[in-house]
């Protein structure tokens, strides 16, 4: 009897044993990325970047040609302006001109 119990802790502990020296080869066991992996990262991550880049760029570029537009639209409208007062001032002149010429 004592032999039985004797051999069932042997198995038992053989058994730990085992079980624990495959939980730290589980453990132990690096995780490596493979090449195709890590390749399929970076082609993603490269076509990420074509997508967004020009979309970027292209926003700015609008963004800074609205702000000439706008800039040179606001100029235009002083510009036209001022020469409206010009050609008042121009005929102003002429009348008082004509009525001078009229007078001597």
């Amino acid at each position: 009897m004592k032999n039985k119990n004797h051999k069932k802790i042997v198995k038992k502990a053989s058994d730990k044993k085992q079980l624990l020296d495959k939980i730290d080869e589980t453990i132990d066991e690096e995780k490596n990325l493979d090449f195709k992996l890590l390749a399929i990262v970076y082609l993603s991550m490269i076509v990420g970047l074509l997508i967004i880049l020009p979309k970027i760029y292209i926003k700015n570029e609008i963004y800074y040609t609205s702000r000439q537009i706008s800039k040179i639209s606001s100029e235009y409208s002083v510009l036209k302006e001022e020469n409206r007062f010009l050609k008042q001032k121009v005929e102003s002149i002429k009348f008082k001109n004509q009525v001078l010429d009229t007078v001597f």
